[in-house]
């Protein structure tokens, strides 16, 4: 969805004509989804992972350029700071074993990219925030020097027109501002891809934004931003501020945010979406699309690169290879800890949104959206410790309960939602296997570094603990083991 931009600046003219496009684009893509055949193949899933770059004392290197150069891999790019880079994985076929070739793709690219960051003298840290990041690592000075970037930090300071506030409550409630968008990128994730059914997109994605909370709160691995401790998924409350142009006090109406939770349960397929996202939002990069065009079905590049400028927590993605089709990116999941933990998070992820797409109207109907967006700031907020609104005991009525006791019902929705498309009982198991585990020991990413956090700092300040945190996270990270089995520093 980060698609290139080639030039710095952009004129009145190049809006007109991309909004223009952006309408033409709006019509072809109807015209594509009612196609008999569009989507009539078979499914695959696909990820991105997006990493930390750090020195031997767990603090931030700015260097994801020279290590692109040294990699020459065009499967990893650059991230919004220089101290990120991101990983493209391939798409892989739904049926069979998918996680277990997801799972040995992502290792023999990390151990590739470890090698050259060996040789750079840093390391790579999967993690959703790093805790060692400070104030003077969040500014256009630490930006990777492409023109997509700057267009999106000038355009939308530009439109904001005063810094960006940052307010988030927690343990150590913080409140800071920035002078640009470089605190979006102190957030790193593991972004999962499902192509679906055409007649099946609507159900799924509804189900996918039901259970999110559930998603958030299993996988949260991001307690901890600029040495303060916040909520277990910090990054859900800092994206959306670290992006939001809004001026409450200049305007009579909610605006939407570029980052949000939706605005209502999908009801007539993907293209309600694409048009919800040109109808609300300006563009922001008019980057237009001269090459010729590729296969049967038009690119729409226009309206993808206008997507990509949206960070919904599910987006839909058009693609024109084959027969075509539109997948749902999950983009709540965090990076790490560690790549088997991940690759769980997107099995549970994928089965909950499966399992639960063939039943989902009978929570629709109970559930407002509200109160599905709610959950999912609770789960984001307090982990596995949250509680939400869920109709549990009375399928009519839903109250607020324990997360921990939905996720516990859940799981074997999940396990069905996987076997329905078609993976095999081996993979199931192997991977759903750690989300029990995770829950029975009530150790998530999040967890294990706020107690390992509040030990540390028993002996040490504040700045010493965070370091001693990464570089045991980053140990930890490198044996490969799920997290709930990794070593309990404050026991």
């Amino acid at each position: 969805m980060g698609t290139a931009v080639q030039h710095w600046s952009f004129s009145k003219e190049n809006y007109q004509a991309f909004q223009e496009k952006l309408y033409l684009q709006l019509d072809q893509l109807k015209d594509v989804i009612e196609s008999p055949s569009f989507g009539d193949e078979p499914l695959k899933m696909g990820a991105e992972l997006e990493m930390y770059i750090t020195d031997d004392k767990g603090l931030v290197s700015s260097n994801n350029l020279a290590l692109l150069t040294s990699l020459n891999d065009n499967q990893f790019q650059p991230e919004l700071n220089q101290y990120n880079i991101e990983l493209n994985l391939s798409p892989v076929d739904t049926i069979g074993k998918p996680f277990s070739r997801l799972h040995q793709e992502i290792d023999s690219k990390t151990l590739k990219l470890k090698k050259v960051a060996k040789k750079h003298k840093v390391k790579i840290v999967p993690i959703g925030i790093l805790p060692t990041l400070t104030q003077e690592h969040l500014n256009i000075a630490h930006m990777t020097n492409v023109p997509r970037y700057h267009n999106l930090a000038n355009h939308l300071y530009e439109k904001r027109g005063k810094a960006f506030e940052i307010n988030i409550n927690g343990k150590e409630p913080l409140s800071i501002t920035f002078n640009d968008i470089c605190a979006e990128g102190a957030n790193t994730s593991f972004q999962v891809h499902l192509m679906t059914k055409p007649e099946r997109f609507s159900s799924v994605f509804n189900a996918a934004q039901l259970t999110a909370p559930l998603v958030a709160a299993i996988a949260a691995n991001s307690p901890v931003f600029l040495g303060n401790e916040l909520w277990d998924e910090t990054r859900i409350a800092l994206f959306k501020q670290s992006l939001d142009i809004r001026l409450r006090e200049q305007t009579s109406w909610q605006q939407p945010t570029r980052v949000n939770f939706g605005f209502g349960w999908v009801r007539n397929g993907p293209l309600e979406l694409f048009a919800e996202a040109v109808s609300l939002y300006p563009i922001i990069l008019p980057s237009i699309d001269d090459s010729p065009a590729e296969g049967n079905l038009p690119k729409l590049t226009e309206l993808s690169t206008h997507m990509g400028t949206l960070w919904p927590w599910h987006r839909p993605v058009y693609s024109n290879h084959g027969k075509g089709h539109v997948r749902i990116e999950f983009r709540a999941i965090p990076a790490g800890p560690t790549n088997i933990d991940m690759v769980a998070n997107a099995a549970f992820a994928i089965g909950l949104a499966n399992g639960l797409a063939d039943n989902i109207e009978q929570y629709l109907n109970v559930i407002p959206f509200r109160f599905a967006e709610y959950n999912f700031y609770r789960a984001a907020q307090h982990g596995i410790h949250a509680k939400i609104l869920w109709p549990l005991e009375n399928k009519h009525h839903p109250t607020e309960v324990a997360i921990k006791t939905v996720l516990n019902d859940l799981i074997p929705t999940a396990r069905k939602g996987l076997l329905d498309l078609g993976i095999e009982y081996s993979d199931v198991d192997t991977y759903l296997n750690i989300i029990e585990q995770r829950l029975n020991n009530e150790i998530t990413g999040a967890i294990w570094q706020k107690r390992t956090l509040e030990s540390y700092r028993k002996t040490q300040t504040k700045d010493k603990a965070a370091q001693s945190l990464v570089i045991k996270y980053l140990a930890n990270s490198q044996m490969g083991l799920p997290v709930s089995q990794w070593e309990q520093p404050w026991l």
